[in-house]
């Protein structure tokens, strides 16, 4: 169904806006201003909102006016911005090869058919290392789960299948499944390199469009305080249509790997029989790119000196390779929509009555598409003291694209943020459920995860959809045809009337604990509660 929106000529947006059902209107939005919001943000002019490139600063400027109409104050270190540096890597193809070695022969991979470096890490210029399969890569000790027991890794590149064993909770796993985390691991145990097959059950988008974007830059912050990956001298994506070559003359197939990852099922770990030959050649600058924070101060004497964070990605992936013959990835669902409700809540605010007794701060942050780099940059660096800060609600890629029934909250049973959230929700007469496809990781792949890791209680949400139903359906062909693709653009189906309620759910949680004299807590069995404790919150 979705292709034939790719072909939407402008006439025909206004249509294909209004199309869906309406519900009923809250009381504070509408879904205008909000798509207002989208248009400036996801227009062709700002050439896909790039970290660090003139898109981007003029959707930042763009935002940093609207805040000032909205009477909010400047929050950043410069006014309203807060300025990070950063290092630029990007793969240069033609002097660099990946190759297995299997008893003397050299056999070379295709780069972009079979496989392809990740720029995440710092690569090394050479390297030959011998391969063994490790699983999924994971060690988590608090379910005495370890996929490299036993195993010697010492100079070794190990081979995972993306995924986790159905017995290991989601947000663990997740966690756990984060580069720095397994590297941390992994680098113990000597290894030198990851090469990850992509798992055809969690791949958000096909091959052929991750592999179209191998060559887009990477970034990571430059002060040597957020290397998380030190040592890691290579990373490889692996397409699981050239998977089975990994596994020949080990005595197992990928096939059989397959099937039990398709079960979630404890995988078997063993040596391969090749070895992998890698010369990457990766050129690199340095740039600054800057969070947008604003802050609106609270009424009550003690409470306005802590703060609720609203927080939104401003970057996309700016100018990429064409698809359909359009270079421009505008974002406008990813993460356009919502930066744009930040600017709606905030202007909903100057114009309510209410008092609200904690501050509020607005954070647009930069280089989430990079690897939750604003974000990292901000909790280790926060423009307000860091104990002040109770909650991050985080708002990235809500997807109002059919009617709001169902919530999906993403971190729902790990703080009393997800209680309250379900309250004011079913308010609304929405159905809230917890994240249905754990393997995804959604809940550490966005930018309330670094508040987590400071010991902030954080969550996101979006419109979501029963399993099995025909929304469930629509979702998944939006991610296939427009997730991180230029067809994420003002050419496509939004449902107004979701947008709205959406925000005026976001906005009643905002409230509630803004006004609550308690702060949000972490519930006690959460694995995530340690991070509140050893920050002392």
């Amino acid at each position: 169904m979705l292709k034939r929106f790719l072909t939407v000529s402008s006439s025909c947006l206004f249509v294909a806006i209004f199309a869906f059902p309406q519900q009923t209107a809250p009381s504070h939005f509408d879904g205008k201003t909000w798509w207002d919001h989208v248009k400036v943000l996801a227009d062709d002019n700002m050439e896909g909102r790039e970290t660090g490139s003139a898109g981007l600063r003029r959707a930042e400027a763009y935002i940093v006016d609207q805040l000032k109409q909205a009477g909010l104050q400047p929050a950043g270190t410069d006014g309203f911005y807060q300025t990070a540096r950063f290092e630029s890597r990007q793969i240069v193809e033609k002097d660099s090869s990946l190759a297995l070695v299997r008893d003397g022969k050299v056999e070379p991979l295709t780069l972009g058919e079979d496989a392809y470096f990740s720029t995440r890490v710092d690569l090394a210029p050479e390297l030959k290392a011998p391969l063994v399969f490790v699983g999924y890569g994971l060690s988590i000790p608090e379910k005495n789960y370890d996929d490299l027991a036993g195993l010697d890794l010492n100079g070794k590149v190990v081979v995972i299948l993306n995924g986790s064993p159905a017995d290991i909770p989601g947000a663990l796993a997740s966690h756990y499944q984060t580069a720095a985390e397994r590297w941390k691991t992994l680098h113990k145990a000597g290894a030198v390199g990851v090469v990850a097959i992509a798992n055809p059950a969690s791949m958000d988008i096909p091959w052929s469009r991750m592999s179209l974007s191998r060559t887009r830059p990477s970034m990571a912050l430059a002060d040597p305080e957020f290397n998380e990956t030190e040592g890691e001298k290579l990373v490889v994506v692996f397409n699981p249509a050239s998977a089975a070559k990994l596994f020949e003359g080990s005595g197992h197939s990928f096939e059989e790997i397959l099937s039990a990852a398709k079960e979630r099922k404890q995988l078997p770990r063993f040596p391969l029989t090749a070895s992998i030959e890698a010369k990457a050649k990766v050129a690199k600058k340095s740039l600054e790119s800057a969070n947008v924070i604003a802050k609106l101060p609270g009424s009550d004497p003690q409470l306005k000196s802590e703060y609720v964070v609203l927080s939104a990605h401003i970057d996309h992936l700016g100018i990429g390779e064409p698809i359909n013959g359009d270079r421009i990835y505008n974002g406008a669902m990813d993460n356009a929509s919502g930066s744009a409700l930040l600017l709606d809540v905030a202007a909903s605010l100057k114009k309510s009555p209410e008092k609200l007794k904690r501050s509020i701060l607005f954070l647009f942050v930069t280089g989430e598409e990079k690897g939750l780099l604003g974000s990292k940059y901000f909790t280790a660096h926060p423009t307000v003291d860091p104990k002040s800060m109770v909650a991050d609600i985080n708002v990235d890629m809500f997807l109002p694209i059919v009617p709001l029934k169902v919530l999906t909250v993403f971190g729902l049973a790990e703080s009393d943020l997800g209680d309250a959230a379900r309250e004011v929700a079913e308010a609304h007469g929405i159905t809230v459920q917890a994240d249905p496809e754990p393997q995804r990781n959604i809940f550490i792949r966005s930018d309330q995860y670094n508040f987590i890791r400071h010991g902030v209680p954080a969550l996101a949400m979006g419109v979501g959809a029963a399993p099995g139903s025909p929304e469930q359906k629509i979702f998944k062909e939006w991610l296939t045809q427009r997730y991180h693709a230029p067809s994420d653009d003002l050419n496509q189906p939004v449902d107004l009337s979701a947008a709205a309620l959406y925000e005026e759910v976001i906005r009643g949680l905002m409230i509630s604990v803004a006004q609550n004299p308690e702060r949000p807590q972490w519930k006690q069995d959460s694995f995530f509660r340690r991070y509140s404790v050893a920050a002392g919150k």
